[in-house]
């Protein structure tokens, strides 16, 4: 179950390191003018988005093999919690391949709407740490 639980750990550093970035890239590439930087901005986007789901496919089997082997865990109070963000974290990472979409496609918010965006994952892994170390109900 250790083995189980350090590549779990690995990977959701993984999915948010690019969950973290992903966003800023998109602030970057909505203010830039020229073809070579939204050229460049739209191939780091669709690289980091790439190695970025891999960490969250594999954080959500590591999850789920940990579930296979404690089962026990699905009584708990603040597993339902923090499954229920990592389901609001899933529906953010499909937001970022839509908004990756839309930049390639020409359509840009505000610097500060991409601003704002980028804290909500910060939010949703506080949030989640606690759930699972402090364990509240």
């Amino acid at each position: 179950m250790l083995w189980l639980k350090a590549f779990h750990i690995v990977f959701v550093v993984t999915w948010f390191a690019g969950i973290f970035y992903l966003p800023r890239l998109f602030l970057y590439h909505a203010a830039a003018t020229d073809a070579l930087s939204i050229e460049r901005f739209q191939t780091m986007e669709n690289r980091l988005f790439g190695i970025m789901t891999i960490g969250a496919t594999l954080t959500l089997l590591f999850g789920v093999s940990l579930l296979v082997v404690t089962p026990g865990f699905l009584q708990a109070g603040w597993l339902h919690a923090k499954l229920t963000l990592v389901l609001v974290l899933i529906g953010y990472h499909a937001w970022c391949y839509r908004l990756m979409r839309d930049l390639r496609a020409g359509r840009k918010r505000s610097s500060t709407w991409y601003r704002l965006f980028n804290e909500v994952p910060s939010l949703l892994l506080i949030a989640i740490v606690i759930l699972v170390v402090v364990k509240p109900f």
